[in-house]
């Protein structure tokens, strides 16, 4: 008997013990389910960060590295792969470096700040935002850049100078996607935009992807239904769609662009009968057939290794950035003068008839988009707030995350 009590008291000690263990795994799963919610009250400033390099498990790395390997990857990246604060270890100075180096550049070129947001748009709407449009065509694969519709698109030279300064502090770290995005983001602040919070930990692809450019980007004569159809493959629904056109805002409009609606609206030798009659005189007095078609010879851009080689000084590289994005005849945004508020005269004057782009003025000819425009156009606070979100979605598009892709050294090719 004596022998059967020791025993059933040790397997009762047995199960205490299991119990325990038990308490202390079901612990553990909450304190990792509180710390994978945590991430959303990290501010802009924040110096913490609840992960490392290390919290997440690898994902299949391919062996091709084709443009069909490569969308494969694509479809495999997840955004939940991104931090905020990724480089706090690595380079904690690193979004201090994109931020003062935009902003340096931005008071001697204000032009740059759309530049810098085009650029990003035209990224992360190609493949997602993996730095693709920077990279140089090399034999066997076409660049981004010599798509139609990136034709007039600036700000490599911008990316450049930010990238040899994030090299000079923290070498093969911060990638050139993370690069292009903060840029963007802080061109939208110097623009009176929005502040957004960004996660990081992007990395660069192996690949341009010129075809999909050609396709895949946007029109400035696209008409509603191609609008939305064009956004919505992409994931954004028609309020989202009007709230990231209206980075419209900022920056100048080629004639070229626009030209076909002053003078031969669909083929009709006349003006879109859309616009606003007083507007209509009005860019064709700034524009015509003759000068919109003409276009001045675009400044070669130098590359990180050209700056460096050719120890220019930074008046120097203001004149450069300068000179490659002056060209042809343009009308600003903020035609009216400055001192508009970011989204105000632009949902304003698409609801005048006073749109610059027929893929602007078309938002109005919808019931749905155009009731976006007009609760833009009479609050700034909600087109702000909306559209600081959509610029969130976009630069989480499709992104890269190791192990996939790479850090570029110089964001103009692959190392």
């Amino acid at each position: 008997m004596d022998f059967t009590r020791k025993l059933s008291f040790l397997v009762f000690l047995l199960c205490i013990l299991i119990s325990l263990q038990n308490q202390d795994v079901d612990d553990i799963n909450v304190k990792l389910e509180f710390s994978s919610r945590t991430d959303k009250y990290c501010s802009r400033d924040s110096q913490y960060s609840i992960f490392d390099d290390h919290s997440f498990p690898p994902l299949p790395m391919f062996a091709t590295t084709s443009v069909e390997g490569r969308k494969l990857q694509q479809q495999t990246a997840s955004v939940g792969f991104l931090i905020y604060d990724y480089y706090q270890q690595t380079c904690p100075q690193a979004e201090r470096i994109i931020r003062s180096s935009v902003r340096s550049l931005f008071r001697k070129q204000p032009q740059i700040a759309p530049a810098l947001l085009r650029l990003a748009f035209h990224d992360c709407f190609v493949e997602g935002c993996d730095a693709s449009v920077l990279l140089d065509s090399v034999e066997g694969m076409h660049s981004e850049k010599e798509s139609p519709p990136n034709e007039s698109l600036k700000g490599f030279d911008v990316i450049d100078i930010v990238k040899l300064e994030l090299e000079e502090a923290c070498p093969g770290v911060v990638s050139c996607a993370d690069a292009v995005v903060l840029a963007a983001r802080e061109s939208i602040i110097l623009s009176g935009g929005p502040f957004y919070p960004l996660k990081t930990g992007r990395r660069d692809s192996l690949s341009s992807f010129a075809e999909d450019a050609t396709f895949e980007l946007p029109s400035p004569q696209d008409d509603l239904s191609k609008i939305i159809e064009s956004f919505s493959s992409k994931g954004f629904d028609e309020r989202e769609t009007v709230s990231l056109l209206g980075a419209h805002s900022t920056g100048v409009i080629h004639c070229k662009f626009f030209v076909n609606r002053l003078f031969n609206f669909s083929g009709t030798n006349s003006s879109d009968p859309t616009m606003d009659s007083e507007f209509l005189s009005f860019l064709r007095s700034k524009c015509n057939t003759n000068q919109a078609t003409l276009m001045s010879p675009i400044s070669k851009s130098l590359s990180p290794s050209q700056l460096i080689s050719t120890s220019l000084s930074p008046s120097s590289i203001i004149h450069k950035l300068s000179s490659s994005l002056v060209e042809e005849p343009a009308i600003p945004m903020d035609f009216e003068g400055p001192g508009e508020s970011f989204g105000t005269l632009y949902y304003r004057s698409l609801l005048q008839g006073r749109g610059i782009l027929y893929v602007d003025q078309q938002l109005t000819a919808g019931e749905e988009t155009k009731t976006w425009v007009q609760a833009y156009a009479s609050d700034v606070s909600l087109f702000h707030k909306d559209f600081g979100t959509t610029m969130m979605k976009l630069s989480n598009l499709g992104v890269l995350t190791a192990p996939m892709g790479q850090i570029r050294k110089d964001c103009r090719k692959v190392s």
